[in-house]
């Protein structure tokens, strides 16, 4: 017969309100008790009745996770991320995507059409903060990306600048002097690309190189054919470039496929490097240099402020964690012989 809350109380020596909040997930749960209730959880082979736990709460026990492109390398591993911690807390991932257009996420913000979700996790790419401010009061939500809703929301990114910075030093280091920054996008209001030209220029500054507006190319979209596209206007135009810097994977994949096509070595005549570690990068020919963010803690921690906002015992000030990214070095942009 299957081990109740009760009997695994009794076990630990903790309250059942205890053991509750451990299975649902709720951070308000002192480590060492937790560790002490999940080891007695697992001893017993306890197995939680999902329908009726959230039949009490009131709750559906699905959240959504509303992203601009599912087909991205980078949402696609992200998403997996975040349905393996969902799973973990007993809860569904239901994936909706965006494009990117405003109407679509004002109207997943206000929620997801025939479905009751407890909460929200959200990358913006149209919406400004004030979009963001006027939402009506519902279902928890967590912002991804640099779209913060001026610190009203709960938020969860990388510090794009710094990771910009280092990734342009890196560049400067190995001797480029002419580095071209692909990825910028006006039309957008998530801030993403405008933060890691702001890391790029400084990363130029701080190394005595002029900025030249000429090798900061702008992009319609993150994809591989807007790289390709993009690689083809510098060479195009005939600007002289050693190195690329492309504001995703998927952008320097499609300028490192130009590049070779115009009968440039990859990397003793020019350099390529991404952002994002997606994994097309690393069986790229050469593997491609690129920014890793730490794709798991975000998806722990955008559920842990989620559990912390559906946990019935306090209402905590909205948080902003910046999660640990580090620079993942491959042969595309190796020192010159």
């Amino acid at each position: 017969m299957a081990a109740n809350l009760r009997q695994v109380a009794e076990r630990a020596g903790v309250s059942v309100r205890t053991v509750s909040n451990v299975v649902s997930g709720f951070p308000q749960v002192a480590p060492e008790t937790r560790r002490r209730v999940q080891q007695v959880l697992d001893e017993l082979g306890y197995r939680p009745n999902a329908a009726a736990r959230h039949l009490r709460g009131g709750r559906s026990g699905m959240i959504a996770l509303v992203i601009p492109e599912i087909a991205s390398p980078y949402f696609g591993e992200l998403a997996g991320h975040l349905a393996d911690e969902a799973e973990k807390r007993g809860w569904t991932l239901l994936v909706q995507q965006t494009g990117g257009d405003a109407r679509r996420e004002r109207e997943l913000l206000d929620g997801v059409r025939g479905q009751a979700v407890d909460g929200l996790v959200m990358s913006p790419w149209a919406l400004s903060p004030a979009d963001l401010r006027r939402r009506p009061d519902a279902a928890p939500l967590v912002l991804l990306g640099e779209q913060d809703a001026d610190g009203l929301l709960d938020h969860v990114a990388i510090d794009n600048v710094a990771a910009a910075r280092e990734l342009t030093r890196h560049l400067i280091e190995t001797g480029r002097t002419r580095i071209a920054a692909v990825g910028l996008q006006p039309h957008l209001l998530n801030g993403t690309a405008a933060r890691r030209r702001d890391g790029y220029r400084q990363a130029l500054a701080e190394a005595g190189l002029p900025h030249d507006p000429a090798l900061e190319v702008p992009v319609d979209r993150l994809h591989r054919a807007d790289g390709a596209a993009a690689m083809r206007v510098l060479l195009g135009a005939g600007i002289r470039v050693d190195a690329v810097f492309c504001f995703s994977d998927q952008l320097a994949l499609g300028a490192l496929h130009a590049a070779t096509g115009h009968g440039l070595r990859v990397p003793a005549d020019l350099a390529v490097a991404g952002f994002d570690d997606v994994e097309d990068g690393r069986y790229a020919n050469p593997p491609l240099t690129t920014v890793a963010p730490d794709k798991v803690a975000i998806a722990r921690v955008a559920l842990e402020l989620l559990a912390g906002r559906l946990c019935p015992d306090g209402d905590p000030e909205p948080a902003r964690h910046i999660v640990a990214h580090h620079l993942e070095v491959r042969a595309s942009t190796a020192q010159p012989a």
